[in-house]
């Protein structure tokens, strides 16, 4: 009876470390950008912290809605400051623990072999350079399409254009437009055009034609390991990688 008590017990204790482990889980919702990235400095923390990232990944816009309707997210990551805003906007994450994390650049891009030249200043007229479409994010919602409006707007380019452009899901959807020879061109992050050896960069965007991209992370939890998480990409090791995939790290 005592040894099959003692098993029971054993056998209840693995149950519970066993559950604990899975609610240890960290559920990141990040920007498509960070894709990349995120899975390098995932590895490095795993294998230090023990504790398992799981990583979503996609527009910046379509993942606050999630969280805002009761998505599993323990971390959000946003490749803007408009959707972090909306979502502090509703109580949804720990404004405390809120930070900007990243910087990037914007840039015109086409299939590979196939760039043509441009001046990205006013008084060149972009509409003309090219006959075919222009590929980004969605121009209302998505942050690499709000960017894209904005520049596109200050150098006096989107009414020439806005027929022509083609909204994507995320960047990294719009990215694989133009790798196809969907679209003649088009606008994403630096960062998402150096990891294609099928597009060529033809152009970066001035700074003051929009916005500052900026990546600003939160926690929508208060668990332990999404703390440690959060904090982890403070650490030498996580800017390292972060700058290695061309991110600009802003300072803490």
């Amino acid at each position: 009876m005592k040894a099959l008590l003692k098993t029971l017990l054993r056998a209840l204790a693995l149950y519970w470390l066993a559950a604990g482990a899975a609610s240890a889980d960290v559920a990141v919702y990040a920007a498509a950008s960070l894709t990349n990235a995120l899975t390098d400095i995932v590895r490095e923390f795993e294998h230090g912290y023990k504790s398992h990232v799981k990583l979503s990944f996609g527009s910046s816009a379509a993942l606050a809605k999630q969280i805002e309707q009761g998505a599993p997210a323990d971390v959000f990551i946003s490749a803007d400051l408009k959707w972090m805003d909306y979502l502090d906007g509703k109580g949804k994450i720990d404004q405390a623990s809120r930070l900007n994390l990243l910087g990037n650049t914007l840039v015109l891009i086409a299939p590979q072999g196939k760039g043509f030249p441009v001046t990205l200043e006013k008084g060149f007229d972009l509409p003309a350079a090219f006959t075919g479409k222009l590929c980004a994010g969605e121009v209302n919602s998505v942050p690499v399409g709000l960017y894209a409006r904005e520049a596109l707007t200050h150098l006096g380019w989107w009414e020439g254009l806005k027929s022509r452009v083609v909204g994507a899901e995320d960047v990294r959807s719009a990215l694989n437009f133009v790798e196809r020879g969907e679209c003649d061109t088009g606008i994403v992050y630096e960062t998402d055009a150096k990891q294609s050896q099928k597009v060529e960069i033809i152009g970066r965007f001035p700074k003051d034609s929009h916005a500052p991209i900026v990546y600003p992370a939160a926690l929508v939890t208060q668990s332990r390991d999404a703390k440690a998480y959060l904090a982890y990409l403070k650490k030498k090791p996580a800017r390292e990688v972060f700058a290695r995939y061309g991110f600009t790290v802003l300072g803490q």
